[in-house]
């Protein structure tokens, strides 16, 4: 019997988190990329994982890289944005 994990047990990833992605470059080594998670955008009928990439890319620095999310062989969590702190917070005041 598998076990259903709740909601708040899920892990999501989300948009501002800083990751550490691991893809397929050739069979020798694998690509390494360092920086903060974008989104996802349509690549033909695939869809790609979209990072700004960080200071240690150096003159790529602030680039977007688009890996094709079936080249992905890991990735690390570096620093993760909670998906509650990107939606607007209800006004705490009613006027009227």
């Amino acid at each position: 019997m598998v076990k259903k994990k709740d909601d708040e047990n899920n892990i999501v990833l989300t948009v501002g988190s800083k990751y550490r992605v691991k893809s397929i470059e050739s069979k020798d080594a694998p690509q390494i990329t360092h920086g903060k998670f974008m989104g996802y955008t349509p690549i033909g009928p695939d869809d790609g994982f979209c990072i700004e990439l960080d200071e240690s890319h150096k003159e790529m620095a602030g680039r977007i890289r688009v890996i094709p999310s079936h080249m992905i062989i890991s990735i690390d969590i570096i620093r993760a944005v909670d998906k509650e702190d990107k939606k607007e917070k209800p006004a705490s005041n009613m006027f009227g």
